[in-house]
């Protein structure tokens, strides 16, 4: 029997939207206030989805706490109060958009999580926009 296993975290982070092959104009035409020079932030909330078979031994999907520590190692100590574009070096060539933010993340974990369990980010860059990851 699958279930998935779901574990809510939060961070915040700066960033700006930005393409180095457009002006100034282009990309405020494209991303708005996100384009500001000057960078924006976001109080983020990730969502990690691990499906699998329940062990019958332990109940489990996947170990909870497990799950934190790895979560909380990788990424929320990694993207938690930093410039993305500056201090991540993912993004130092990648436009860090929510799409792009959820995708780093999802590599960093699949390198982490056994390949038998399907994972799953979502990251709500706002209470009402946010974008669901898993790696197709």
């Amino acid at each position: 029997m699958k279930a998935t296993a779901c574990r809510k975290m939060h961070f915040n982070a700066a960033h700006r939207l930005m393409n180095p092959n457009w002006d100034e104009k282009h990309n405020t035409d494209i991303f708005g206030v996100c384009s500001n020079p000057n960078y924006h932030g976001h109080n983020y909330d990730l969502i990690v989805k691990v499906t699998g078979d329940i062990d019958p031994e332990t109940g489990f999907v996947y170990d909870m706490v497990k799950l934190k520590q790895i979560t909380d190692d990788y990424v929320i100590s990694k993207f938690d109060h930093k410039n993305l574009n500056l201090e991540v070096e993912e993004f130092r060539n990648l436009n860090p958009t929510a799409e792009n933010i959820a995708m780093v993340i999802w590599n960093v974990l699949r390198d982490k999580i056994d390949n038998r369990f399907s994972l799953s980010v979502v990251l709500f860059e706002t209470e009402r926009n946010f974008v669901e990851y898993n790696g197709n």
